[in-house]
């Protein structure tokens, strides 16, 4: 456990942004922060699932192992474009509309051209780690990512899923939160994996208020990412 609290401050100190504006490049995995807005009933209702779901309780999150095979991971499905980064060893899928610009803290980043607040981002730091389960049980492991890493003071995470899928022996964790604050939330999908000695941090996230909407599309994305040997 000491380990994991050591990466997790390792990791907060490294990957802090502010939102999907973008600026020079580093690397690292923060969040987003956009507006939202609802009625006061409804928040009600809200919270109180919420606060039950990051209890991490049985029953509360949805836990799955989803096997997938290298010629699935390589297709590309209609309406999206493949990211390749041979030399630091990693792809994903993103949407065809998106552009790429710089995002504080992350190797690569692509946004919508109407919407910049949705957006994909990559990010890795160094690990001597080999696989994304030496950090633990994924439960315990995500909670902590999501609690003290992702969330800013001022904001209430909320964990919906997790999913463990394998893909060519890599190990991936790809789980559902959002971040609420008074006056403005944000939903995310995020896909961890540890590989090269380094530990890859992909989120890609849309308004709480559009989230309905966007889920599964955005779902695709954080499913497609994969890592590969790199480049020499």
């Amino acid at each position: 456990m000491a380990s994991l609290q050591n990466l997790i401050c390792s990791v907060s100190k490294q990957l802090v942004a502010p939102n999907c504006a973008g600026t020079a490049k580093l690397n690292g995995a923060p969040p987003s922060v956009v507006a939202a807005s609802s009625s006061e009933a409804s928040l009600d209702e809200k919270n109180v699932t919420k606060r039950r779901l990051a209890l991490l309780g049985a029953g509360a999150l949805a836990t799955g192992l989803l096997k997938t095979s290298s010629a699935f991971a390589e297709e590309i499905p209609k309406n999206y474009k493949s990211y390749v980064d041979a030399n630091d060893g990693y792809s994903y899928l993103y949407p065809a509309e998106w552009r790429d610009f710089d995002f504080l803290g992350h190797d690569s980043a692509f946004k919508d051209r109407n919407l910049a607040l949705q957006c994909v981002r990559v990010g890795f730091i160094p690990t001597e780690k080999t696989d994304i389960r030496d950090l633990g049980p994924m439960d315990e492991a995500i909670f902590n990512l999501v609690n003290n890493v992702y969330a800013a003071p001022n904001q209430r995470p909320s964990i919906y899923d997790m999913q463990e899928r394998t893909v060519d022996g890599k190990n991936y964790w790809t789980f559902e939160y959002d971040l609420e604050a008074p006056g403005y939330g944000v939903s995310a999908w995020a896909t961890v994996a540890i590989g090269n000695g380094r530990y890859y941090t992909l989120i890609v996230t849309a308004n709480e208020r559009r989230w309905s909407r966007l889920r599964n599309r955005l779902k695709v994305v954080a499913d497609s990412f994969k890592i590969s040997d790199m480049s020499a």
